[in-house]
């Protein structure tokens, strides 16, 4: 690992987040042979999402429902959660013969709920898995979607059963361990059952450290290469795995993989 770049103090645009009088210093470290880059500091992050995410990212319930309403009225060409459900259903209409059958989606860290509320729009059977109670709540009276408060590493098939589809949309870069966090999805996907995995792109260093992509929340940003390993690391085996920029000018991976125990589909 390589020192990359470092932070004394927030960079323009990140959330204000209460650290309880910790001294805001960090770096990230890139790896030499993959690009993937990992955060280093001291600060206890735990405080971001035991209490203050929520208000200091939204400004708290009404600030969710608000801007739930904005991006959801958002034009197709102009939203980047349109076009990540248009790459599921894509990806679904291409390689998974679904018959008759109502096809279920998890979203893990389903935040907002954009992504779920969507889905269900779209003929899905849309749970959303969240762990905080006023987004547990959010989701249910706003985004109209089921809402699990349960951590994953914790879930049982036998309680919520399985899915064609469990998603993680920028959710592992939030978390010190994504193997372990993805690995505890296994047995949540179903027999021909897929994860979607879209994670922040290193390539946004092009335009400096000052991109959302580095935000002190994220502990991880990810490489094309970083990702086949994450998920390999996983038990999965990455099919497909895309580079691009979004309509918010977000640069991001996104990738669809199965279990290594499945027969590759195609």
């Amino acid at each position: 690992m390589n020192h990359a770049w470092s932070y004394n103090e927030p960079p323009d645009g990140e959330t204000l987040f209460d650290l309880k009088g910790q001294p805001y210093f960090r770096s990230y470290d890139r790896c030499s042979l993959c690009g993937h880059m990992i955060g280093k500091h001291l600060l206890d992050l735990s405080l971001l999402y035991d209490r203050d995410y929520v208000d200091a990212t939204y400004g708290g319930a009404e600030g969710m429902r608000q801007r739930f309403e904005k991006i959801m009225s958002l034009p197709p060409h102009k939203s980047d959660n349109w076009a990540r459900v248009r790459r599921v259903l894509s990806f679904f209409g291409r390689h998974h013969k679904t018959g008759s059958k109502r096809l279920r989606v998890l979203d893990v860290g389903a935040g907002l709920g954009v992504f779920p509320a969507a889905m269900a729009e779209n003929g899905w059977e849309a749970i959303a898995l969240e762990t905080d109670r006023r987004t547990i709540s959010h989701l249910e009276e706003v985004a109209g979607v089921s809402a699990i408060d349960h951590d994953l590493l914790k879930s049982n098939v036998d309680e919520i059963g399985s899915f064609d589809l469990v998603t993680f949309n920028k959710v592992l870069e939030h978390v010190e361990d994504p193997v372990g966090l993805l690995a505890s999805s296994l047995p949540l996907v179903g027999e021909n059952g897929y994860v979607y995995i879209e994670l922040p792109d290193v390539a946004a260093g092009v335009d400096g450290k000052e991109r959302e992509e580095f935000y002190v929340e994220h502990h991880h940003v990810f490489s094309p290469t970083s990702v086949i390993m994450l998920a390999s690391r996983a038990s999965f085996e990455i099919l497909e795995l895309t580079r691009i920029r979004e309509s918010s000018g977000k640069y991001t991976l996104f990738g669809f993989a199965i279990s290594t125990d499945r027969k590759r589909p195609y």
